[in-house]
């Protein structure tokens, strides 16, 4: 009764209740920062503006998502896989500070009445081996990993094979074990954790496709007398699932953390668009390619003490639950990239490019049964295989969390910390990510990390 005597109210002068015109999934007209993407990246950003902000709701920040299902993101597809054993000192940086926040993931996540969240956490390690060819890098790797603060130790083929009896040692020359802080973990449970969170912080949703932004511009002058265009956007077109209306929202900033499809957000904002070796014709090189995971049953497969390995051939897997089962894949080779069109799964793949391998490195998978596999995609960046972070030189509102070819999930908390850093503070604080920032592609500066897989 009392709900029809609200909608009655409310329909009297001063009501809010339309009973014409159902506007609910609408986003609103006005929010301080518009994030295009709700995966874990794009809801991190969103969760550190909250949780920086000087005063309690002084942003409002409304996350465009068009894929409420989750069903395509990278995030729920992904093998969930963290580590410190990067080539680059920034990559080490990141993710020791992603490994702390997943571990003490209820001091940050933690909503008021809702049960505590469990991400799962495996600390089974990573174990990287290297062969002949890449022992000496390896041996640089482990030597700054541990000057950065990760615990990781070298072990020779005997080692090795003293640990982990199972393994084949035949090519290998070093091996880089990860010893605390490695290992895999729940990403649902981080992308709900850091929903429901942000939800509680006020922080707004909307199912929906950013199609255009409205933006001004103005000529300047470089120091080197190069004339530039400046642009600054001020709204933003959101269509409407299944609807061909859309809805226009003024901002002040945009973040871009469209994942895989970041690229195409770019382009819509006329970032590339100039002439070619010119700032403004610069692209964000960054496109979707699709990863394989299979997952096995192999009988008398290694145990619980299983590690998250990645062979020599670039073949990975690891322990997936208690019965024998394991997930992994590879990634292909540029010209065995697969059509990015679709999320089918090549299953001559696993039994052309990973079985062998498999079998090679650990012989009881010689018997073993493909149980599933699915598709995911990498947001890839095509340049060196690593994240963009923070402002776009010349469309100054537009911010950057995307690009990380496959490490993006266990990167997450430290990059939505730093973006959200820049946005409100004009620079990077905890960690200095300048060198993932847009102008690296104009400059012809990679950031090479070496270790992807």
């Amino acid at each position: 009764m009392s709900e029809i005597k609200k909608k009655i109210q409310s329909v009297l002068p001063g009501g809010a209740w339309n009973p014409l015109y159902d506007t609910s999934h609408l986003p609103p007209e006005h929010s301080d920062v518009v994030i295009v993407g709700g995966g874990v990246l794009g809801l991190s950003v969103a969760y550190w503006l909250k949780k920086l902000e000087k005063q309690r709701g002084a942003i409002q920040v409304l996350v465009v998502e068009r894929d409420h299902t989750y069903s395509r993101a990278s995030t729920g597809l992904s093998v969930g896989g963290i580590r410190q054993q990067f080539s680059l000192p920034v990559n080490v940086q990141l993710s020791l500070f992603s490994v702390d926040f997943l571990r003490n993931i209820n001091d940050y996540l933690a909503v008021v009445d809702d049960p505590p969240l469990d991400p799962r956490f495996n600390p089974s390690g990573y174990l990287l081996l290297a062969s002949e060819k890449g022992a000496a890098i390896m041996e640089n790797n482990v030597k700054m990993q541990r000057q950065e603060g990760a615990k990781v130790c070298l072990m020779s083929p005997e080692q090795l094979r003293n640990k982990f009896p199972w393994i084949n040692t035949e090519g290998v020359a070093l091996a880089s074990y990860g010893l605390e802080g490695e290992g895999w973990f729940d990403p649902w449970s981080l992308l709900w954790g850091l929903r429901r969170k942000v939800q509680s912080m006020g922080v707004l949703f909307c199912q929906g496709e950013v199609t255009r932004f409205v933006s001004s511009s103005n000529r300047m002058e470089t120091t080197n007398g190069e004339e530039v265009t400046l642009k600054r956007i001020h709204e933003v077109h959101v269509k409407m699932d299944h609807s061909l209306e859309y809805q226009p929202v003024e901002c002040a900033i945009v973040i871009n953390a469209a994942g895989a499809w970041s690229g195409q957000v770019a382009e819509l904002a006329g970032i590339g668009k100039g002439p070619p070796g010119t700032l403004q014709g610069t692209k964000l090189p960054v496109e979707p390619r699709k990863r394989y995971v299979y997952l096995w049953h192999s009988p008398e497969g290694p145990g619980l003490e299983t590690p998250f390995i990645a062979d020599t051939s670039g073949v990975y897997f690891r322990r997936e639950g208690l019965g024998n089962n394991y997930l992994g894949g590879r990634s292909p080779t540029e010209e065995e990239e697969p059509d990015p069109g679709n999320l089918e799964v090549d299953h001559d793949f696993f039994q052309d490019r990973v079985w062998p391998q498999l079998a090679q490195r650990v012989p009881a998978f010689e018997n073993l049964k493909v149980r599933r596999a699915w598709a995911g995609y990498y947001d890839y960046n095509t340049f060196d295989q690593n994240g963009v972070v923070g402002p776009h030189p010349l469309v100054v509102n537009m911010y950057f969390a995307t690009g990380f070819s496959g490490h993006g999930l266990q990167q997450a908390p430290a990059v939505g910390r730093a973006v959200a850093e820049m946005v409100l503070e004009g620079h990077f604080q905890t960690i200095n990510l300048s060198p993932f920032l847009f102008s690296r592609f104009y400059l012809g500066e990679k950031v090479q990390e070496r270790n992807i897989f």
